[in-house]
């Protein structure tokens, strides 16, 4: 590990920059439009497969963009990056609800994404440098739990007042307040505090992006993390768009929907706050939370009803304390040179995992419905656990056997 000369005490090191990173995460997810653009886009007429493209077009700008922002975020002023992210976001959500329509929606995605991707990668590198920089690196994960369950907390706020914001001025009301808090979130990032100098060499870029591949080749714990963060982030990150579609079959009313999503993301929230006491969680215990949370994701999308989302809300809990563990792992045992760009590395294996969901979703969706879509999504988390429950069982036998091959004769 690379570390920052001059070390500040970590009270005064990491103030500022946990109160902007806990300003920014509530910015990023106080948007109106979250639990109802799936509405939108149904009322607008778009057909289910319709509006899996759209989210695979999302997914898609995020794969072209993740790395390249990656590496620009190592050679260039990460701060920056996170300042342009939300206004791009904002230009989107603001051709949602000004020309609804295929075609708008196709392009916000893409705006949406491209923030996205310049985002992804400079956020996570930023503040476990300044951490790093403050002697406070083993507060990452608690940090960064905490920051996602202050953004479930504004996600949650915006779906209880979407509805009656809906109910005074329809989508022209929930996109006008998404646009502005992006602004805000904007004005919010210009506050992080950055003590590492961009480059002035030109071919910064390549050599940032040459120096995180080459890690993630040769070291074999490095690779190991990467994969680790998509097989636990990409499904349940893609079920998410679908989540106000599997309450509403559940039969209650539209109005209702936005009051149910606040029960699951209630658990998501519990599960980003378990992050700092859960940091030191062995491999079979990872194994044990993810095999626990795909079992209630599964018995609670299918059973259909209201009071079985209490189980998703667990599921969702227990994906979202997974997803902490595994970028806190990573970030471990990369070198600060290359952060921004081995993070993004991971986010473009997230989301050729998510554009893969979005797919099988369609098509399980189309013929069995929302809950046996949801439900089948389980598999991949119980493969991940078996590879990861039976990776521990190796490397403990491998431990055990070593003293007594020390013990042999030659």
């Amino acid at each position: 590990m690379t570390l920052s000369p001059g070390r500040a005490p970590a009270t005064a090191g990491t103030r500022r920059l946990t109160r902007t990173l806990y300003a920014s995460a509530f910015c990023d997810d106080f948007v109106l439009l979250y639990p109802v653009y799936a509405l939108l886009f149904s009322d607008t007429g778009l057909s289910v497969w319709q509006m899996s493209s759209l989210f695979a077009l999302w997914s898609l700008t995020s794969v072209v963009l993740e790395v390249p922002s990656g590496a620009w975020a190592d050679a260039v002023s990460r701060r920056l990056l996170l300042v342009l992210a939300p206004l791009l976001t904002a230009a989107g959500f603001a051709l949602w609800v000004l020309v609804p329509s295929y075609g708008a929606f196709a392009l916000g995605f893409v705006l949406w994404g491209a923030g996205g991707a310049l985002g992804s990668g400079a956020l996570e590198a930023l503040v476990y440098d300044e951490l790093d920089r403050a002697g406070a690196a083993d507060r990452y994960a608690r940090v960064m739990g905490r920051a996602r369950a202050v953004g479930i907390a504004a996600t949650m706020t915006a779906m209880g007042l979407a509805g009656p914001v809906f109910a005074r001025g329809g989508y022209d009301a929930v996109g006008a307040a998404s646009v502005l808090v992006c602004l805000a979130g904007a004005a919010v990032a210009t506050r992080f505090p950055e003590h590492r100098a961009p480059s002035a060499d030109g071919d910064r870029w390549s050599a940032a992006l040459r120096t995180g591949l080459a890690a993630a080749r040769t070291d074999r714990s490095v690779r190991g993390a990467l994969l680790l963060v998509p097989a636990v982030t990409a499904v349940w990150g893609a079920l998410d768009e679908y989540t106000p579609l599997l309450v509403r079959d559940t039969g209650v009313a539209r109005e209702t929907v936005p009051w149910l999503l606040l029960v699951i993301w209630a658990g998501a929230t519990a599960g980003s706050l378990l992050a700092g006491t859960a940091g030191r969680l062995t491999t079979t215990g990872f194994a044990a939370l993810l095999t626990g949370s795909a079992l209630a994701l599964a018995v609670g999308a299918v059973a259909g009803t209201p009071a079985a989302l209490v189980l998703v809300a667990v599921a969702f809990g227990g994906f979202q304390l997974a997803t902490v563990l595994a970028d806190a792992r990573l970030q471990e045992r990369i070198d600060d040179t290359g952060r921004a760009t081995l993070t993004s590395v991971a986010g473009l294996g997230t989301e050729l995992g998510t554009l893969t969901t979005f797919g099988a979703y369609a098509a399980a969706a189309t013929v069995t419905g929302h809950g046996t879509a949801f439900a089948l999504s389980a598999a991949p988390y119980l493969l991940t656990a078996l590879l990861l429950a039976t990776a521990a069982r190796t490397t403990a036998a491998a431990a055990r056997a070593r003293p007594r091959s020390r013990r042999s004769p030659s």
